[in-house]
């Protein structure tokens, strides 16, 4: 199956089925606190990452090991990504600094850019409601990257929580918490997060049928993710 179809049908499950399809098969991926701010949409697609390391404001080419002027941070990004894509942020360096503004979320929602997700603090969140783009982030702060952090890569294996995410990835996340699934796995986790949609959907048709909660949420509920 092509991309698109991969991420239509990762867009009809919801974080928690994705997450116990992980559960199920053994792997990792889930990503516990960080916070949907600027729209109440659940968001899923392929990841396009972003690194970003102490600096003086300016991007950082590691490659050279001397920054470099002409470059907004995330902005390489935003050009790299198709439309549905999901940028995703580490700002991981203890400083106080935004990792994504308002400026980006106009670019990124132009290009269709699905959403941002930052393991760090963002800001300008008014400004991201007023364009109906979702943002996603560890925490929020009004204060500049500017002489504080720098964009050190675009497109690298990059750290969310305790998950390796690496380009090309796939990741859905709404109110419940974010989910990264590895490209190798995502047939076989769909298939799993499915099976598991369908099951507790009928789970709650018996409930609103007038079944038992007791009989419904019973033994088969506290198996059915055993492999």
């Amino acid at each position: 199956m092509n991309d698109i179809g991969l991420v239509q049908r990762l867009s009809a499950v919801d974080a928690c089925a994705v997450s116990d399809a992980l559960d199920k098969l053994g792997l990792p991926g889930s990503v516990t606190g960080l916070t949907r701010y600027a729209t109440d949409r659940r968001i899923s697609g392929r990841v396009v990452t972003v690194k970003l390391d102490v600096g003086d404001g300016r991007p950082f080419d590691s490659a050279q090991g001397r920054p470099v002027a002409s470059r907004h941070l995330c902005t390489a990004a935003i050009e790299a990504a198709q439309p549905g894509d999901v940028i995703v942020v580490e700002q991981r360096t203890g400083i106080d600094a935004a990792g994504w503004g308002g400026n980006l979320s106009c670019g990124a929602g132009l290009r269709g850019v699905a959403g941002v997700i930052v393991e760090g603090p963002a800001r300008d969140i008014d400004e991201a409601r007023g364009y109906g783009f979702p943002v996603f982030a560890r925490a929020h702060t009004a204060r500049t990257a500017r002489g504080r952090i720098a964009e050190s890569a675009t497109n690298v294996p990059i750290t969310v929580g305790d998950v390796t995410v690496t380009p090309g990835d796939y990741v859905v996340a709404d109110g419940s918490g974010v989910v990264f699934v590895v490209a190798a796995e995502i047939e076989r986790v769909l298939e799993a997060a499915e099976a598991i949609v369908e099951r507790e959907r009928a789970m709650a048709a018996a409930i609103q049928q007038g079944a038992p909660i007791s009989q419904v949420m019973g033994k088969s509920y506290e198996t059915m993710l055993k492999r």
